[in-house]
């Protein structure tokens, strides 16, 4: 497994973590009120922060463990490629953050969609990295 296959999975889970760990947090604050109503910035700005950080931190000692070579012309491209599939859910959340803003959606509903399109991005755009490296790479 090469070190860019392996920051695709550490980017991957890490996404996958620390929003489950917002959404296990910020519903357990619920209590049988209105999902608008719980505080969750504070929640929102450590989960992401922290997911960063695990990112970095599992991402150097990855590096130093496997000593793998420099990044190759087929890396760039799955790199390029796994971009292109998370930017799409960058977009398609941005859109939707933009129609609850104009609809005077809560805070909260924006925030957590933000928060979901660039979750669902960096899973994606892992996903289609693990893809291409599993199951062979086509440019067009």
């Amino acid at each position: 497994m090469t070190h860019e296959e392996k920051n695709a999975w550490i980017r991957g889970l890490a996404a996958v973590v620390s929003y489950a760990v917002y959404l296990v947090l910020v519903l357990g604050r619920a209590g049988g009120r209105p999902l608008a109503e719980v505080p969750y910035t504070a929640t929102l700005l450590w989960t992401i922060g922290a997911s960063i950080a695990a990112a970095i931190v599992l991402s150097i000692v990855a590096a130093v463990v496997s000593k793998d070579g420099e990044k190759d012309q087929r890396d760039r491209e799955i790199g390029r490629f796994g971009d292109h599939v998370g930017q799409a859910f960058v977009a398609i959340g941005a859109v939707a953050a933009l129609l609850l803003a104009l609809v005077e959606a809560p805070h909260f509903w924006i925030a957590n969609t933000v928060y979901l399109a660039f979750t669902l991005s960096a899973v994606l755009g892992s996903a289609a990295r693990i893809s291409a490296y599993r199951r062979g790479f086509q440019p067009w």
